[in-house]
């Protein structure tokens, strides 16, 4: 694959396969929200392509597989034709190398989204200096919104049309009112 070589002002050189600037867009998405989706149509205009990578998270017990979730969001972004969707496990820094990719994106809901994430930025910094994030705050409609407030309106028998794009809600409904 032939790489092309660019050179930013105050940074090293990037490598970028045949000059795609590519992003990765990494979570759980357990399930994908109305929020996720905001922010994978926003930064897919930011890159010539995005990976929505869905990552094995041994902290979090997901209801969804993670074969699941990537049919989910494969679903909902057929109609984005930048955007990949992929599954990982392990260091993300790794990951973006393996991709060739130029920035990590990342979701902003609140001041503790930012703190939290601010400190992830800066680690994945410290292993690999080349690896930048890009923060994208949520729509303010969106602001509230998590997958853990959908999986458990949706557990309860809960309206959750408005939360997350409408192809996927029977999905979603089904899967979690059969785990009660």
């Amino acid at each position: 694959m032939k790489l092309k070589k660019e050179k930013f002002k105050d940074t090293e050189e990037c490598y970028m396969p045949n000059g795609l600037r590519i992003g990765v867009y990494p979570g759980s998405f357990d399930p994908l929200t109305n929020g996720h989706l905001d922010i994978i149509h926003r930064a897919s205009k930011l890159f010539d392509k995005l990976i929505v990578a869905v990552l094995h998270n041994d902290s979090k017990q997901a209801v969804f597989t993670m074969e699941e979730r990537v049919e989910l969001i494969k679903k909902c972004t057929c109609d984005i034709e930048n955007v990949e969707v992929d599954m990982f496990s392990g260091l993300l820094v790794n990951y973006v190398k393996k991709k060739e990719a130029v920035a990590i994106v990342k979701g902003l809901r609140a001041v503790s989204d930012y703190e939290y994430e601010l400190q992830m930025a800066m680690l994945n910094k410290h292993i690999d200096k080349n690896v930048e994030t890009i923060f994208l705050m949520a729509d303010i409609q969106n602001s509230f919104l998590s997958s853990s407030i959908v999986k458990e309106l949706a557990k309860n028998g809960g309206n959750i049309s408005g939360l997350v794009p409408e192809q996927i809600i029977d999905n979603i409904n089904l899967k979690l009112r059969n785990t009660i």
